[in-house]
């Protein structure tokens, strides 16, 4: 079996992990987590909730993000499909502040995404359908959660007219206020 790796991105403190996969003849089996794994990257172990949604294709999620001070990191992987999936730093002491970065998660490449305190973030779903996994570093407070327009920020998303919830189409577009 393979060892998880860890990617940079443009964005701090945002990172891609590549899974540990081992495939044969019965299909496959995923290690997405390892505490030691986590810990000697300093990326956070302490999860308070987990949550999956499945979303057809055409459907754009986000732009979500809970304010401080429930804040919470979140680990997102797509169990099923393929998805287009978009962070915001909105982090004012950043030097990506306003800047966005976007990734390809997907079953296949069998990777997941590690997104800290303080990034917006979405995903629109390229296949048939996706099962997407998020794990969230605090309890979800309706108070403190809140997203941006989803395309007020420049993302190049791969549609025009996705399939968006009554609350996402409602969000403030972004204009440096978080």
């Amino acid at each position: 079996m393979s060892h998880l790796k860890i990617k940079k991105t443009k964005i701090p403190g945002c990172y891609e992990i590549l899974l540990n996969v081992h495939r044969d003849r019965r299909g496959l089996f995923v290690k997405m987590f390892n505490h030691s794994f986590f810990r000697k990257n300093k990326l956070e172990t302490n999860f308070k909730e987990e949550y999956y949604s499945i979303s057809k294709k055409g459907v754009l999620r986000g732009l979500h993000f809970q304010k401080y001070p429930h804040a919470h990191v979140k680990l997102v992987h797509c169990m099923r499909g393929k998805i287009f999936d978009a962070v915001v730093d909105l982090r004012r002491d950043s030097k990506t502040y306003g800047k966005y970065a976007v990734f390809e998660l997907s079953s296949e490449k069998a990777n997941m995404l590690y997104i800290p305190k303080g990034l917006a973030h979405g995903f629109y779903t390229l296949s048939k359908e996706a099962v997407v996994l998020y794990k969230v570093s605090s309890e979800y407070s309706p108070k403190h959660d809140t997203g941006i327009l989803w395309n007020s920020v420049g993302i190049p998303w791969p549609c025009k007219r996705p399939v968006l919830s009554d609350r996402d189409k409602k969000f403030k577009e972004f204009d440096g206020e978080y």
